[in-house]
């Protein structure tokens, strides 16, 4: 079960997590406060719909990821409040032919990972195409390529679990916009190999009178009691909802074991139940924080009368609520602070763990050159019918890493000659976006500053040109501030910085935060294309 102590092989886990050491800690959020405490959210990123468990002395989380690829992030810890990411479990996503351009909001949706037989497994859904399931021997990789569980529309959020008898079970729920159906929770009988179900399953729980859009099971198993660990009422103002039963078929008792109460913290609810080498138990869930994201919180666990009661119990009610600052877990050992990679100097042989592309990725799109310390992004036409940059595929992009936090880039521009409209540069995303970039024209290259409002409905971009540039190397430059209010800025020597446009308050993408990163599109074909060199990407505190 996924609670409880795993024996795996260190030499294993050392593989995976060997270049943690070498991590740059983060400057815009650092949730371990040095004095043995920690603050939440413990990464201020659009980790959603996570999923964890313990193996030996280390834990691994996994989080849905859409149309993003690579696919379903691996993050390792050691004390479930420093995190930082290993690998991805999912390098395309089938079909591959659909997801060779953006399907904004659909593909993985919320996975669940477990360890069973000495693999790990994790199980994800695709609301279009069913469930599937990838495994690996070492969680950083390499993964198995994905077998389709159960193929069928709608059918979302699975889990496994393996009984005591032998027996293998998934629990799933379903997403009406597919299914026609929702706020019901459902178990399937499985293959020993846990590779596709057996029958058409039994409806286990169903949310309508007092739990609506249930969703997101987790099944454990503890002291006789099968438990389903369960959202509800609604992604940004829900509850955590625990069901358990005798009867892995119910009937199914439920209790509400946290909810927002009296704290800040909206819609705590959807995760994981983890158990320390000590002991304890410790709940990892998302809140919803709108253009930044299902933001990742940890809190504390305990059990009273065979129930779990997650954050702080203030009135007795066997109900928590979400806590702002706790001790950390006890893990037997103190660590060091670690956080997912922001900043990239792209003087590896690939770009950081953090970049994702919008689609499938294409050989062609980039090139890492070490030895310049740079990554070349070469130009890739547009799709056809594409109104925009919200339905290009070659766009290279990360999570917001905090509240507030500037990026800087350095890039020089290498236009094809024979190709006018290539573009290239720095852009925030989502339903709308904006952004700072350079763009050929016949007579030289131009600055623009873009905005595209309701970019997912097809509408055109708003584009402003400020003015021509001699030298193709330019620093591009993004503030982002409380309430995701963003400032485009560009400078032609590093130094002195330039407002560009309005400011731009980011939005939210389907079912994402907004993210920032870069592109290099054009227009039409030809046999060759222009190229951007950049030199850096980094992640800092604002300065004003």
């Amino acid at each position: 079960m996924g609670h409880r102590s795993i024996t795996f092989p260190v030499l294993l886990v050392l593989l995976g997590i060997s270049a943690i050491a070498q991590q740059k800690v983060s400057q815009v959020w650092v949730a371990d406060q040095g004095n043995g405490t920690y603050k939440n959210p413990v990464l201020h990123a659009d980790y959603s719909d996570p999923d964890a468990i313990r193996a030996g002395d280390d834990f691994y989380l996994v989080s849905s990821s859409f149309e993003d690829i690579p696919g379903l992030p691996i993050l390792h810890s050691k004390d479930l409040v420093n995190w930082t990411i290993i690998g991805y479990a999912l390098k395309r996503q089938p079909p591959f032919e659909v997801f060779a351009k953006p399907q904004h909001g659909n593909g993985v949706w919320a996975p669940a990972i477990r360890y069973h037989n000495g693999e790990f497994y994790i199980y994800y859904p695709d609301p279009d195409y069913g469930i599937y399931l990838v495994k690996a021997a070492n969680p950083a990789g390499p993964w198995s390529e994905p077998v389709l569980v159960e193929a069928g529309k709608g059918l979302i959020d699975p889990c496994p679990l393996w009984d005591d008898d032998g027996k293998t079970y998934l629990v799933h729920a379903y997403a009406g916009s597919r299914a026609g159906i929702k706020s019901i929770i459902v178990v399937k009988r499985m293959n020993a190999a846990g590779t596709t179900v057996l029958d058409e399953g039994k409806l286990v729980y169903d949310g309508h009178d007092t739990d609506p859009t249930i969703e997101g099971p987790k099944a454990y198993k503890k002291n006789g009691y099968y438990y389903l660990f369960a959202p509800a009422g609604g992604v940004a103002t829900g509850w955590q909802l625990v069901l358990r039963s005798k009867n892995i078929y119910g009937p199914y008792e439920r209790k509400v074991v946290m909810d927002q109460g009296k704290s800040p913290v909206n819609g705590p609810h959807q995760g994981a139940w983890v158990t320390t080498q000590t002991g304890e138990d410790w709940f990892l869930h998302f809140q919803d924080k709108g253009a930044y994201g299902r933001i990742l919180h940890l809190n504390p666990m305990k059990w009273v009368n065979n129930w779990p009661v997650i954050g702080i119990d203030k009135d007795g009610d066997g109900v928590g609520e979400p806590v702002l600052t706790y001790k950390k877990p006890n893990v037997g050992k103190t660590y060091p602070v670690a956080t997912p990679p922001e900043s990239d100097e792209f003087d590896g042989n690939t770009p950081g763990l953090q970049w994702q592309w919008m689609a499938n990725a294409k050989a062609t799109w980039a090139f890492s050159n070490p030895a310049k310390g740079q990554l070349r992004l070469f130009s890739d036409k547009i799709p056809e019918g594409a109104k925009n940059l919200w339905w290009t595929p070659n766009v290279l992009l990360q999570k917001f890493p905090a509240g507030e936090f500037m990026v800087t880039t350095k890039l020089t521009f290498t236009p094809n000659p024979k190709l006018e409209n290539e573009k290239s540069g720095l852009v925030v995303m989502g339903y709308s976006y904006a952004g700072v970039s350079l763009k050929s024209k016949k007579d030289g290259i131009y600055l623009v500053y873009t905005h595209c409002k309701d970019a997912d409905g097809g509408k055109p971009e708003n584009e402003s040109t400020l003015g021509k540039i001699t030298v193709p190397t330019v620093w591009f430059r993004v503030k982002v501030t409380a309430g995701a209010a963003c400032r485009f800025s560009y400078s032609t020597d590093g130094t002195q910085f330039t407002d560009a446009g309005d400011e731009f308050t980011a939005e939210t993408g389907r079912w994402t935060g907004a993210k920032v990163g870069l592109f290099c599109t054009r227009e039409t074909q030809i046999n060759d294309s222009g190229y951007a060199d950049v030199d850096w990407f980094r992640v800092e505190p604002v300065r004003f």
